[in-house]
């Protein structure tokens, strides 16, 4: 199994990955977990699948640790499969986000347990904070996954994003007070510590928001989600 991430300059984000990567070994007995990253952090994915092909494996499948099925998951990793160059079976499963217009449960779950983390039960609204995409279809996965939180905290949720699209996260703060709440919490939706839960956290407390929940990292329920991302690619 090799999960690929996105990567980053950071040292906490690849830091992130390897600790959902041993989580994920714990949850999938048996099954060698090898973690890789697309950009600033060694091994890519590419030569993951080299090195594995070297040991002797012919089946492998290859998870992108992604929350939105934008251009990472369409461009990025189809190229690193593609030029890895090796003769494996190689399997891509969907993204950890939205699948099919699914929201998963254990996805909603790890939210849930971080927002809870910080915020406790005392919040009358949220806002979920992603990092942002052009990809008109990955932001309305973001929405339903929004929908979906709101939902089954019984609030007002709404999206936000750090980068590449409308609205920041001060602003969604901003509106959520104006409108009544008194107690708005932001949900990351990110799965890694880094430069945008940083910004984000700065922008949010700025604008009155009560708690930050941290990022999704290496929770049991997202574990669990990577391996039935697995199953569903393997059946």
């Amino acid at each position: 199994m090799v999960l690929v991430a996105h990567g980053s300059r950071d040292p906490r984000a690849a830091e992130a990955t390897r600790a959902l990567a041993r989580a994920v070994a714990t949850a999938c007995p048996g099954r060698p977990v090898r973690p890789s990253w697309l950009d600033h952090t060694d091994p890519g994915p590419a030569g993951v699948l080299r090195d594995l092909a070297a040991d002797g494996h012919s089946r492998v499948v290859l998870v992108p640790l992604l929350l939105t099925a934008a251009y990472h998951r369409k461009v990025d990793i189809p190229a690193a499969v593609a030029s890895a160059g090796v003769d494996l079976d190689v399997r891509v499963t969907e993204v950890l986000g939205p699948s099919d217009g699914v929201v998963d449960g254990r996805l909603l779950a790890a939210l849930r347990r971080r927002l809870g983390e910080a915020a406790g039960a005392d919040a009358d609204a949220v806002v979920l904070a992603a990092a942002g995409t052009r990809d008109p279809g990955a932001r309305a996965s973001v929405g339903r996954v929004a929908a979906a939180l709101g939902a089954g905290l019984g609030v007002p949720c709404r999206v936000s994003y750090a980068s590449a699209a409308p609205p920041e996260v001060g602003g969604a703060v901003t509106r959520l007070r104006a409108a009544g709440a008194r107690r708005v919490a932001v949900a990351a939706y990110f799965l890694a510590p880094g430069r945008f839960h940083d910004g984000v956290r700065a922008a949010a407390r700025s604008a009155g928001a009560v708690a930050v929940a941290e990022p999704l990292t290496d929770l049991p329920e997202l574990a669990d989600l990577v391996r039935r991302r697995v199953t569903a690619a393997t059946d």
